[in-house]
């Protein structure tokens, strides 16, 4: 083989050569490869040779010309929390299933719940790295936010609302709500009346706002709360493990049911019990929150309040997409999400 040969073969085919192997004008290219709906009608027959051509010749378009002709980049960002949380890959799944049908891409970051890992998250946002992000901020405030959404000029939609920002959407789970009807129906249906709490420090959000619902409906039903019984986590199982032998080690009688913040402490809690000799739900019933495939697993399967992760998903992507096509749009969007209890065998 020549060396001209070789260098032919190696040079990158071009839209123009997909044109001229496919008899068609490289703006007839264009719009098959970007299904642009223009009033321009494409037969069938001359989109099959174009994908024929593209095909045969092994064309790839050239992402960074397209992003600086259309300003897009075809990629979105989601920043989670705890990416070992079943409860997000869901979420994920969601988001990259919504994003694939726009033909974008996620790009997928992990904060562990360390505020320099948001904060590093939203300064590469600012860069305009990509056309839009979902976020489930755990420290980021809304000053935090208003900087970097004013730097990237894209949009950024969140999970949960504590955030405030003005032109910031939020889709959430009135997990508030949710606690609150959870205790009351643990009294009112299962008969409990003597309960603990596993939650974790203020500073995490969803902390406070699912104990003012537990709270409140102990309050308007005339119970109260052992302090001795009131430990806090981490949102992790060991966090659950270490809570369950703090409560231990408070008093040898536990309170008859225990609601845990969320699903990953809940089965801590429940095998740290179980290591310990305690029954579930025979000594102590166990009530957690999300609803992850794991609550499933457990011996006794957890009863808990499920938020629908798959929903919770598809709503962040659906709005930042509205935002993203709609840049006009202004204000910040409630979009609330139903929770539910899922009884089960360890409450």
């Amino acid at each position: 083989m020549t060396a001209e040969k070789t260098l032919k073969r190696l040079k990158q085919p071009t839209m123009y050569d997909v044109a001229k192997l496919a008899g068609v004008s490289q703006p007839t290219v264009s719009r098959v490869l970007n299904h642009n709906k223009t009033a321009v009608q494409i037969s069938a027959a001359t989109r099959q040779r174009v994908l024929d051509a593209v095909a045969e010749l092994g064309y790839h378009p050239n992402v960074i010309a397209r992003s600086l002709r259309t300003q897009r980049t075809g990629m979105i960002s989601l920043l989670v929390a705890d990416i070992t949380n079943s409860f997000y890959h869901v979420i994920a799944r969601a988001v990259q299933d919504v994003a694939r049908q726009r033909d974008y891409e996620v790009l997928i970051s992990n904060s562990d719940h360390i505020y320099s890992r948001e904060m590093h998250f939203a300064e590469v946002l600012s860069k305009r790295v990509v056309d839009g992000a979902i976020l489930v901020p755990i420290h980021l405030t809304d000053q935090d936010l208003d900087g970097f959404l004013s730097l990237a000029n894209a949009p950024i939609v969140v999970l949960g609302q504590h955030i405030q920002h003005p032109n910031i959407d939020v889709v959430y789970g009135d997990d508030e709500a949710a606690m609150y009807e959870a205790a009351r129906w643990m009294v009112n249906e299962r008969g409990y009346r003597e309960f603990g709490f596993v939650g974790v420090p203020e500073d995490l959000p969803p902390g406070p706002r699912r104990w003012r619902g537990f709270k409140r409906a102990l309050d308007e039903l005339g119970l109260g709360i052992d302090p001795r019984f009131m430990v806090m986590g981490d949102f992790t199982i060991p966090g659950g493990e270490e809570a369950a032998r703090a409560l231990i080690r408070a008093s040898k009688r536990l309170p008859r049911a225990l609601f845990v913040l969320n699903d990953l402490m809940a089965i801590g809690v429940i095998l740290t019990l179980q290591d310990a000799g305690y029954r579930i739900p025979d000594d102590v019933a166990v009530i957690g929150f999300d609803n992850i495939p794991e609550s499933t697993i457990v011996r006794p399967t957890l009863t808990t309040i499920a938020q629908d992760s798959h929903d919770l998903g598809v709503r962040l992507a659906e709005v930042l997409f509205e935002r993203i096509d709609n840049p006009n749009i202004t204000g910040r969007r409630l979009f609330r999400t139903a929770c539910q209890i899922i009884p089960r065998q360890s409450a």
